[in-house]
């Protein structure tokens, strides 16, 4: 070391928003701090900051933060979740932040480790979800030198994070930590929640000292979050409003508020599973069959909707927000993750008392209408079910929707459209509801369900597809002595890919010149033992087929993590729901025309 790298520690070098993060001149290693004091300041900012579950996955480069925070836990001051895959380890995180509304952490050790978080850290990014990262890397001397599980550490998740750190070894990381937090909570100005990295480099020894002991243990602190539900009211009056067509579309992650503006307003509601808004008098069930009914040639057209979180379920919907004759309003009080300004054509809104000047109220009429064809679609297509002893994803997504108590995950793919299908709304809510809509993907659907339920203390429901319950097996494995949430698996197992048969995919294989290879391509047929698989992790395991026993086997008790598959059949799927829309249709249209 030169003369001029004898300096004062530097401040760890940062950046907001990724980019390039420079390696800075070392300090005296005489006043540098071990790696044991930088975990410990590191573990304290976190807990300082919100920080109140920490999801390990084991390493060697990672051990001193492993050591700090089992000392804090030890302590009382943090619950520790430990999973060997770092892929689920992150969707875990990913849950806990979900039902929280707090940070919660991941630590990893070097090398492809921290690659495996990038799924749950794209996810937490469209979803603005607060994930930190604690990424432990090897030294500054070591990097480039083909040190083992050694590589570029830093940008690996580029725009995916709102601020990465690199915080060299013997450096305080306190300075880095605060702002790591800040910018997860969307504490930076225009930025909304999000994910951040702190890249944290140790040095042997990367153990306690001889004689260090951890504290006496104390019992777990109390992270319960309320579950009251949230009431909400409009004090702005509606009588001097205009009377408009409007419909109130309740997207992803909407909150009750798209109810409440609804109801005050006079407005259909239609509202997805996981918009937590599909509830009340206004909301209407199967609404997404119902819009060509109210297109621009109907008796009476839309003529405008308002757009509360974000809709990601149906095309019929995204046909609705794309018409030209359909004024489209978003309410957005503060920055959302998911699009970027001006990329939308909504015109965004801030203000309730602003977008009820857009929507103006519905005329008595207008709400009738809906309501009656609702009713009736909803009877439409009870009827067709009804007609199937034989569970069907629309019947199960029914069945879950009914009973469900408590907290609710959906599945991306198929289950959570059956949900929109055939769920009937409630007169008020049954269930938090929540997805992984921020991509859509398949990926860490049980991990971050299994984060959910330990997150909210609370009786949770998941609904998937095989498919996707088979891509995240590995988050079945919980290590000995670790919490067991109590989760109720629900598998829809059609032995593939049933939404490719929705989509055009299955016209293909109809027409029968490529049947063969969407079969293969997009069916993914397996014969997986899922009651093997669950013996093989320990879970409890009932299979079914009919809605008969599905609806004894979901008012059943149970005490910690269960499985309820449900067979069924995919290659009928395509023209039930055809029969569906059928159905649907004449009776929606022998009631408008009453």
């Amino acid at each position: 070391m030169t003369s001029e790298d004898q300096t004062e520690p530097s401040a760890p070098a940062i950046h907001a928003f990724s980019g390039s993060v420079p390696v800075h001149a070392r300090a005296d290693p005489e006043r540098m701090l071990t790696s044991m004091a930088a975990a410990r300041i590191a573990v304290s900012g976190l807990l300082a900051g919100g920080v109140r579950y920490v999801v390990v996955s084991p390493g060697s480069r990672s051990a001193p933060m492993a050591y700090a925070l089992a000392e804090a836990s030890a302590a009382g001051r943090v619950e520790l979740l430990v999973r060997i895959d770092e892929r689920s380890a992150g969707f875990t995180a990913l849950g806990l932040a979900l039902v929280t509304g707090a940070p919660a952490a991941v630590l990893t050790t070097s090398g492809t480790a921290v690659g495996n978080l990038l799924p749950a850290v794209m996810e937490a990014n469209h979803a603005a979800v607060p994930l930190v990262v604690l990424s432990a890397d090897r030294p500054e001397e070591l990097r480039g030198t083909g040190a083992n599980q050694t590589t570029v550490q830093l940008d690996l998740f580029g725009e995916h994070v709102r601020f990465a750190v690199d915080v060299p070894a013997g450096d305080s990381p306190q300075r880095a930590v605060e702002t790591a937090l800040a910018a997860a909570t969307g504490a930076f100005e225009d930025t909304p929640p999000g994910p951040v990295q702190l890249n944290l480099a140790f040095r042997d020894p990367l153990v306690p000292e001889s004689g260090e002991r951890l504290p006496e243990q104390r019992g777990p602190g109390t992270f319960r979050i309320g579950t009251e539900p949230l009431t909400m009211s409009l004090t702005h009056t509606t009588a001097d409003l205009p009377e408009r067509r409007t419909v109130v579309l309740a997207g992803h992650d909407a909150g009750p508020v798209a109810e409440a503006f609804a109801r005050a307003h006079g407005l259909p509601l239609l509202a997805e599973p996981s918009s937590n808004s599909r509830f009340g008098p206004n909301a209407v069930g199967p609404y997404r069959l119902l819009l060509e009914h109210f297109g621009p040639d109907a008796a009476q057209p839309i003529e405008r909707a308002v757009v509360f979180g974000r809709p990601t379920l149906s095309r019929p919907v995204s046909a609705l927000l794309a018409r030209a004759d359909v004024a489209t309003a978003l309410y957005e009080p503060v920055p959302v993750a998911w699009h970027e300004p001006g990329r939308r054509r909504e015109t965004p809104v801030a203000s309730l008392t602003e977008l009820a000047e857009f929507a103006g109220r519905g005329s008595s009429a207008w709400l009738d209408a809906w309501l009656l064809a609702g009713a009736a679609a909803q009877h439409a297509v009870d009827g067709v079910l009804s007609d199937h002893d034989a569970a069907t994803g629309p019947s199960v997504g029914a069945l879950i929707w009914k009973h469900s108590r408590g907290q609710l995950v959906l599945g991306s793919s198929n289950g959570i459209r059956d949900v929109d299908l055939a769920g009937q709304p409630a007169a008020e809510p049954t269930a938090t509801v929540f997805a992984n809509r921020g991509l859509a993907g398949i990926d860490g659907t049980i991990s971050t369900a299994t984060g959910i339920a330990l997150g909210g203390h609370q009786e949770t429901t998941l609904l998937l597809g095989d498919v996707t319950f088979l891509h995240d097996a590995g988050g079945l494995l919980l290590g000995a002595g670790e919490d067991q949430p109590q989760l109720r698996i629900v598998v829809l197992n059609d032995s593939g890919g049933a939404i490719f048969n929705l989509l055009e995919h299955g016209a293909v294989a109809e027409a029968g010149g490529y049947g063969d290879a969407v079969e293969r391509l997009f069916g993914t047929p397996h014969s997986v033992d899922i009651a093997a698989l669950a013996a093989a992790y320990g879970v409890g395991h009932c299979t079914v087929s009919t809605t008969a026993g599905l609806a004894e086997a979901l008012t059943a008790p149970f005490a910690a993590r269960t499985i309820i598959e449900v067979r069924t059949d995919r290659h009928g799927l395509r023209t039930l729901h055809r029969r569906i829309r059928s159905a649907v249709s004449a009776a929606v249209a022998g009631v408008l025309a009453e």
